[in-house]
């Protein structure tokens, strides 16, 4: 598979010839805007920021759309979306996150997750997580130390932060790598990644270039 990263909660995931997209940028949003054509498209909040289906409707593709929690599977996908809690935008608000299952490795979606407490029902069907994709800026999500807690906590082999880039608070980033001891040696512009490259991974930090 390949995950690239569109600013926000955004990111598009290819892996065959289906894309799926996690919480795409709609055109009412300030972050930087998007169009490409997608097969699936999770949504975990319903903003501006992260509910831009309409523009993902491309190329002759009609995305498969999932606002929230459920069981689902696509395109040979497996979907778990679990019930959380956000405080985007200033108020509580439902959160959805997600768990996805494809090519064998287990990506899991915390969407815009206000809290850094998860309870033992949610953790046990998070299960066995390869690559965590985790809020770090703050302002209604976590902030760049809650987001390191809950890290270390839910144990995955990679761990890829998001909600800094034009979103979140200043300095996020560079907050949240401080807290995982890592030196930020750059970005790429995507991660290319197969069930083999996870071996002997434990909390390794993948930053990706919006």
């Amino acid at each position: 598979m390949i995950i690239s990263y569109h600013e926000g909660e955004c990111f598009k995931i290819t892996f065959g010839d289906t894309t799926l997209v996690l919480n795409p940028v709609s055109k009412d949003s300030k972050l930087k805007k998007i169009r490409f054509g997608a097969d699936i498209a999770l949504i975990s909040l319903n903003d501006v920021d992260f509910n831009g289906v309409d523009q993902i409707a491309h190329g002759g593709k009609s995305p498969f759309v999932i606002v929230g929690p459920g069981e689902y599977e696509m395109h040979k996908v497996y979907i778990r979306g679990i019930p959380s809690v956000s405080n985007y935008g200033g108020k509580e608000r439902i959160n959805t996150i997600y768990m996805i299952s494809l090519e064998g490795i287990n990506l899991c979606f915390l969407g815009a997750l206000g809290t850094r407490k998860i309870n033992a029902e949610t953790k046990e069907l998070l299960g066995n997580i390869d690559v965590l994709f985790v809020p770090i800026g703050g302002e209604g999500v976590l902030s760049p130390s809650e987001a390191h807690e809950l890290s270390v906590e839910l144990e995955p082999n990679i761990i890829i932060p998001m909600h800094y880039a034009g979103i979140g608070e200043k300095d996020a980033l560079s907050i949240f790598l401080k807290e995982e001891s890592v030196t930020n040696n750059g970005t790429l512009d995507k991660l290319t990644l197969k069930k083999r490259d996870l071996e002997g991974k434990e909390g390794e930090v993948v930053v990706l270039s919006s």
